[in-house]
């Protein structure tokens, strides 16, 4: 029998993180495009990004035919993904341009948001931005292929507090804390200081 899930945080009622959820005002707009398989990972920390942000909008698929016309005219828009064109935010108010950023983010392993960019060439199109280096993550459980492998909703966190300074979206991690104590409460602090070192 499958356990009843909370319908707004999509985790077992039993473990509803809703209470953690804020609801915070960004001028940045964030658009999180989340390959189909991240949809039943158990962090899903998209979902909770989406949540917790009033100017934030999550989409699920592999093409979005439709993503032209969710750019809005109002921002400006740009890809927040590495590569060699990429500008380090924070981006500077252009002269001529003060419109507030909308920032799209894929969600996925790099495999997965590379595939996104390789289906979606408005995607792949877009002016880029990315995290400074050096930024370790708070999921401790993950071994992570090196320094900068965030989840979602820490490079959405990272990514607003550099462009809209000195406002502080550190609120938005909590329910992902909760999240990730309740999986080493799960697994046991033996186990967890055993296979993680914590």
């Amino acid at each position: 029998m499958s356990r009843v899930r909370c319908e707004r945080c999509a985790r077992p009622q039993s473990h509803c993180l809703c209470h953690l959820i804020p609801r915070l005002s960004s001028r940045t707009r964030v658009l999180i495009l989340q390959h189909p398989d991240e949809v039943g990972h158990a962090l899903n920390t998209a979902r909770l990004a989406a949540l917790g942000l009033e100017n934030a909008e999550l989409k699920v698929g592999e093409t979005f035919a439709e993503l032209q016309q969710w750019l809005d005219p109002a921002y400006r828009t740009c890809l927040l993904f590495p590569g060699e064109t990429a500008q380090p935010l924070p981006l500077p108010m252009a002269e001529a341009d003060d419109r507030p950023l909308l920032l799209v983010v894929p969600d996925g392993t790099w495999r997965k948001a590379r595939k996104l960019l390789h289906l979606n060439p408005v995607l792949a199109a877009l002016p880029r931005v990315c995290l400074p280096a050096g930024l370790t993550s708070r999921y401790r459980l993950r071994k992570a292929p090196g320094e900068g492998a965030l989840a979602t909703i820490e490079a959405i966190v990272a990514a607003l507090e550099l462009q809209e300074a000195p406002r502080c979206f550190a609120e938005l991690l909590r329910p992902f804390e909760a999240l990730i104590e309740g999986q080493i409460a799960a697994m046991g602090q033996e186990t967890f200081r055993r296979n993680h070192g914590g």
